[in-house]
């Protein structure tokens, strides 16, 4: 099977479960594209993953990133139209179920079950992902310390950002 098909077919797969969007599915795209396919390493993977989380936009440009790397422009536009068109012909469908139920209760349950499940996935994924890419004590301590400060301040993520950033030009990292 071609690399290209082979990029389509598993990425248009993955749209259909990616509850709370591609950061969701980080840990398995991952194990793809780092451990089964080869087409990245960790480190190509944690620096897409950075740049796309940067940049303004979808969240699923590090699946871009990811068909750039394999085979230029042609991969960049073959994966993003692969992980969008399955869930957005999805949801499409599904909104439509939705809006066409009767029962208010029914539909309130459906959207906190999604809810809980995009949130639930996305947190489960960060986790994941924080075990493959931090290496030393320090970046499980930088990565301890981020989640406090989220969760307990009102910091902008930037400081954050930043902070990490500078920790690792000076090495510590």
């Amino acid at each position: 099977m071609s690399i290209l098909l082979s990029l389509f077919l598993k990425l248009s797969a993955f749209s259909l479960v990616a509850f709370g969007g591609v950061n969701a599915l980080l840990p398995v795209l991952f194990n793809l594209a780092v451990n089964q396919e080869h087409w990245i390493d960790v480190q190509t993977f944690s620096d897409y993953f950075a740049i796309a989380q940067a940049a303004p936009g979808p969240n699923f440009m590090t699946v871009t990133l990811i068909g750039w790397h394999i085979y230029g422009v042609i991969g960049a536009l073959l994966a993003t139209v692969a992980i969008a068109w399955p869930s957005s012909i999805l949801v499409y469908f599904l909104q439509r179920f939705i809006m066409g139920m009767k029962n208010p209760l029914s539909k309130k349950t459906i959207q906190y079950a999604a809810a809980a499940l995009a949130i639930g996935l996305v947190l489960s994924s960060a986790w994941e992902i924080s075990l493959h890419i931090n290496h030393s004590l320090a970046a499980y301590l930088l990565t301890i310390a981020t989640i406090t400060i989220t969760f307990f301040t009102r910091w902008h993520p930037l400081y954050l950002i930043a902070i990490g950033g500078a920790l690792g030009a000076l090495g510590f990292i």
